[in-house]
C-alpha cells in the first residue's frame, strides 16, 4: 500500500520487508515512513507526505510516533531543505555514522546534496 501511495506521487521511494512502515490515512494514504533496524538503532527513510496535505504537521505527527515507539539511536539523511523539520522534532547533525550508513551517505552524495541527522533516542 506504501508503494502504491510513493508511485503515485511520482516517487522514487520504496518499501523493503525489514521496514516497518507507519502510514496515515483520511480516505486515502496522505503521509507514510520507514524504519529499518540499523547498527543498534533505526534509519528512518522515505518520509513523504501527499503534497497538497503538506502543512498541517502530518510530518511531524509520524515522526513523534515512529520515534517513539524504538529505543536506541534514529539516522536519517534529508535534503538541506527539510533540516529545520528535523531540527524541530529533536534531530541535529550527525558527527558520525555507523559503518553500513556512511557507505551508503558517501554513494548518495555522488547525484544528491544529503545532510545526515540522527536523534539519540
Amino acid at each position: 500500500m506504501a508503494d502504491k501511495f510513493y508511485r503515485l506521487h511520482g516517487s522514487r521511494m520504496k518499501t523493503r520487508p525489514e521496514h516497518t512502515v507507519w502510514a496515515m490515512r483520511s480516505d486515502q494514504l496522505v503521509a507514510c515512513l520507514c524504519l529499518q533496524p540499523m547498527a543498534h538503532g533505526q534509519w528512518l527513510t522515505s518520509l513523504f507526505v501527499d503534497p497538497r496535505m503538506r502543512r498541517q504537521g502530518l510530518a511531524g505527527h509520524l515522526l513523534e510516533n515512529a520515534c517513539a515507539s524504538v529505543t536506541g539511536p534514529i539516522w536519517l539523511f534529508c535534503q538541506p531543505g527539510l533540516e529545520q523539520l528535523y531540527r524541530s522534532h529533536g534531530f541535529a547533525h550527525c558527527p558520525s555514522l555507523p559503518e553500513s550508513l556512511a557507505s551508503k551517505l558517501k554513494r548518495y552524495q555522488r547525484s544528491k546534496d544529503l545532510v545526515p541527522m540522527w536523534l539519540d533516542n
